[in-house]
């Protein structure tokens, strides 16, 4: 089994649908563009666009919310998978990244998330 396949994060559905969003396949789509899952941590919001294989890794892109700067850029579903956050300090335990099971894919623009459109905004209006 490769590392990919023990991926705790790649599930069939994400797989299934960056499999239809290679890299680069929503380019100028810009608020029309498909998200086809959310990860987070704590804050953190990763909202994935497309993605694909690349040896043992996936390599994804989209855009990244909750830190000091919104931004678009790439993401490995290996690295992702390995971070965690003590916030025992704070009664939370060892947080990791986890998906978001509820989300259903739509368009940038119909997510709910006040700073994902400001960034949005501040990009393309």
């Amino acid at each position: 089994m490769t590392a990919l396949e023990q991926n705790r994060l790649m599930t069939p559905q994400l797989e299934q649908a960056l499999n239809g969003s290679p890299l680069y396949s929503q380019d100028d789509k810009q608020k029309d563009a498909v998200c086809h899952a959310i990860f987070s941590i704590g804050n953190v919001r990763w909202y994935v666009l497309e993605g694909e294989k690349e040896s043992e890794d996936f390599t994804m892109f989209g855009i990244v919310a909750g830190l000091q700067a919104t931004e678009y850029g790439y993401m490995s579903l290996n690295e992702m998978a390995g971070v965690t956050l003590d916030a025992r300090s704070y009664g939370l335990g060892i947080m990791t990244i986890e998906q978001d099971k509820e989300f259903e894919p739509c368009k940038l623009a119909d997510i709910q998330d006040g700073e994902l459109q400001r960034f949005l905004s501040e990009m393309y209006d």
